[in-house]
């Protein structure tokens, strides 16, 4: 979508802290970190969230949670959280789906 952030970093609109690339996904530093790591695994593809996931997309959908995995591996984070909001109302601000991977910190549950 011409008007997503999040579509704009992916195409190097907008400058952003790319710590992965690749044909499905992209990966970059939060602007507001929550946590020592918190970065943000968005798909290539424009999904406005991940109620819009459809059968036959698992593959996708489970490639961004690898990337998040190998990411955490990096950064050698022996504890870590992969968080998907969906909505408003659970705190999705951007409407592209994104995996935030957040560590570094002792994390409370529950969260919210």
């Amino acid at each position: 979508m011409d008007d997503c952030l999040f579509c704009k970093i992916g195409r190097g609109d907008i400058p952003a802290r790319h710590v992965h690339d690749d044909e499905l996904c992209f990966a970059f530093e939060d602007i507001h970190p929550q946590a020592p790591t918190h970065v943000l695994v968005c798909p290539r593809e424009h999904l406005a969230s991940l109620a819009e996931a459809r059968p036959g997309q698992e593959a996708l959908l489970g490639h961004l949670l690898a990337v998040a995995a190998g990411i955490a591996r990096e950064r050698r984070l022996d504890a870590h959280r992969a968080v998907v909001n969906t909505g408003a109302e659970a705190g999705q601000s951007v409407f592209h789906l994104h995996v935030h991977l957040l560590g570094g910190r002792p994390m409370g549950w529950p969260p919210g």
